[in-house]
């Protein structure tokens, strides 16, 4: 129950029509605003994940590195990429000294069901332009007991 004690009349001298007017926030175009994001990240998520899938091997030592080197993958099937693009073998050297700084070295980061053959060959061009290799390992997992 509300009680108006100024006769009816608002401050202006003019009189109100149906008592307070109430102020609410349309919420309608900020939700679909939202929607509209919430699917453009969906949609981007999967593309930023994006990548080449390469199970490198596990070993019993990892010295751990935070050089920023060139990555050559070589994927279980053969197939090299420099960065994310793709690279020949033959084209190795000369795009690796056309982008990057080859006098700190690079990391060769291998799938473990790569042929030995390519590893070979990659790290044969590498050494040959006595450019430092770098192979990129998990470490194992110990279990607790034998810790």
């Amino acid at each position: 129950m509300a009680l108006s004690v100024g006769g009816g009349y608002s401050r202006g001298g003019r009189r109100s029509r149906g008592g307070s007017s109430l102020s609410e926030i349309n919420v309608t175009p900020f939700v679909d605003v939202l929607l509209v994001l919430l699917i453009i990240f969906m949609i981007t998520a999967h593309v930023m994940e994006s990548g080449v899938q390469v199970d490198v091997p596990k070993t019993k030592s990892v010295k751990s590195s935070n050089k920023e080197l060139p990555i050559i993958t070589i994927t279980k099937t053969g197939e090299m990429q420099l960065g994310k693009e793709p690279l020949n073998i033959n084209n190795l050297l000369a795009e690796l000294q056309k982008k990057y700084d080859t006098k700190k070295g690079v990391y060769l980061m291998a799938d473990k069901e790569t042929p030995w053959d390519q590893v070979a060959q990659v790290m044969s061009v590498l050494g040959d332009a006595n450019i430092g290799v770098n192979a990129v390992t998990q470490p194992v997992e110990r279990s607790r007991k034998s810790r």
